[in-house]
């Protein structure tokens, strides 16, 4: 924040102890004349010293289902005649002039409803706060607009910081609504997971969506700036079941979709459900969200960044467990090392690995270079293993592993050797050929001996030259290690005086 900060009251700093306490006459609502005026040139004076003509709306926000003003609250929040009814253009980051923003202020003053921080990235900033208590931040001293504001009959004092100042220390993070966020929308969509979007356009107010692969396009272009999205599964087609189960007491919010497919909420309690019932009464679909942090959990949500791609808006996302997944795939590349503990062997044959709160897994083929009959034949439930991040996938929140990249592949020595003669076992016949196991272990590597290089007759078949367990020289004619494959000949092996 800029640098001069003042606290500019109407409160007389001679009427307070000597730990800083008012102690003088209090009147903590705005008179709505003189003093309420004089707060607004003060604040002018300030603008005008600084040279600031329009200030950004940052952290916009209206009560929620209770008012907690000293002053009863407005129809409107207080924004009628600034905004329209919808409030488009009360979000944040939305420039306003400077008459504009003095009328904000004259309605955060008066503690009737909407609230906001007013800034100039860096330069300037006006937070609002109880009892008629203004902070104003400049990049300059402003002596003339202290001047002013104290021939105005207030007091203006330095300090440190604004109180109001934005808090970056909120636990989480924010996740952005960037294109990966829209494909894994998009693919939740397609998967029937999700299909109701959330908008929240300033703190305590949202518009809801109903989200299809046909719609999601149209609805991602018209919302709100900097908007706080969050991702909902479908609403309930049994209004009645979903009004049933509404809790005994304390706060919930409905959503529901009225005969014209408009989705609506609202905060209700146990006082009002007759009436809710009846006004939701023919709806095509409903679902009750519980307010509670922990409890209100969407599928994943996220912030829309700026147009040019950075995250300016202080929303935090939520933890779900998509969320969460997301904060830690973010930091993932391909070819990273990592550990983890093994949790799980499906019967399909895929390891399950957990590597630090997420679940990777390891196809069979990564498990090794040797052909394995099951993965239990490598791993075991519980083992600690390091392994390598083949691909990090963020639409679909999938971490394929590999076990053998971090091995040396031993097929890779049977290079070194191809026009040797040598001795195997035969292990297998088939149309083509015989399979011989040229490594003396019980899962050494195997190498096919073609029927044309098996014998010299035409019309022989493998059946009639050998059979399985027999020992046969080969001569190793190429070994191919990503294709997996050895070439054999008995014929060449001969031809080399080999018997």
């Amino acid at each position: 924040m800029p640098p001069f900060v003042y606290r500019i009251t109407k409160y007389n700093p001679a009427d307070r102890d000597e730990h800083g306490h008012y102690i003088g006459v209090e009147e903590p609502t705005s008179d709505h004349g003189a003093v309420e005026s004089a707060y607004l040139q003060a604040v002018a004076a300030f603008a005008a010293a600084a040279g600031i003509d329009h200030l950004a709306i940052r952290e916009p926000q209206i009560p929620g289902v209770a008012h907690f003003g000293l002053e009863p609250a407005m129809e409107g929040h207080g924004l009628d005649d600034l905004f329209p009814r919808d409030l488009r253009g009360f979000h944040d980051g939305a420039e306003v002039s400077l008459s504009v923003g003095l009328e904000l202020v004259r309605v955060m003053l008066r503690d009737n409803g909407a609230w906001c921080h007013l800034e100039v990235e860096d330069a300037f900033a006006v937070h609002v706060g109880w009892d008629q208590y203004v902070y104003v931040s400049s990049e300059q001293p402003c002596e003339s607009a202290l001047a002013r504001t104290r021939a105005l009959g207030l007091f203006p004092e330095r300090l440190q910081a604004s109180p109001y100042e934005a808090d970056f220390d909120e636990p989480g993070v924010q996740r952005p609504a960037d294109e990966d966020f829209w494909a894994h929308l998009r693919w939740s969509i397609t998967g029937g997971q999700a299909a109701i979007l959330e908008e929240a356009y300033v703190d305590n107010a949202a518009r809801w969506h109903r989200i299809t692969e046909h719609t999601l396009d149209a609805v991602r272009a018209k919302l709100t700036p900097r908007a706080k999205l969050s991702v909902w599964p479908d609403l309930s087609a049994d209004v009645d079941a979903v009004l049933a189960t509404l809790p005994d007491e304390g706060l919930v919010e409905l959503v529901w979709e009225d005969r014209n497919g408009a989705i609506t909420s609202t905060i209700t309690d146990e006082t009002e459900y007759q009436a809710l019932a009846a006004h939701v009464a023919g709806a095509r679909a409903a679902a009750a969200l519980p307010l509670d942090v922990d409890s209100r959990q969407p599928l994943f949500s996220a912030v829309l960044p700026d147009s040019d791609g950075v995250l300016r808006a202080r929303w935090r996302t939520e933890q779900s467990r998509s969320d969460r997944n997301w904060a830690f795939l973010k930091n993932l590349h391909r070819g990273q090392v990592v550990t983890g503990v093994v949790t799980e062997i499906a019967d399909f044959g895929v390891t399950f690995v957990d590597i630090g709160g997420f679940t990777a897994m390891i196809n069979v083929p990564e498990l090794s270079w040797r052909h394995i009959n099951h993965p239990s034949d490598v791993v075991t439930v519980g083992q600690e293993i390091a392994a390598e991040v083949l691909d990090v996938d963020l639409v679909r929140e999938r971490v394929p592993l590999s076990l053998k990249s971090l091995q040396v592949d031993p097929m890779t020595q049977f290079i070194q050797q191809v026009g040797q003669v040598v001795t195997g076992v035969v292990t297998k016949l088939v149309p083509i050929g015989v399979f011989v196991r040229i490594e003396d272990r019980e899962d050494g590597f195997e190498g096919l001996v073609h029927i044309t290089e098996l014998s010299e007759e035409p019309a022989a078949t493998p059946e009639d030259v050998i059979q399985v367990g027999d020992a046969l020289c080969v001569k190793i004619l190429d070994v191919d290690p990503t294709r997996r494959r050895i070439a054999l000949s008995h014929l060449q092996a001969l031809a080399r005086g080999e018997s």
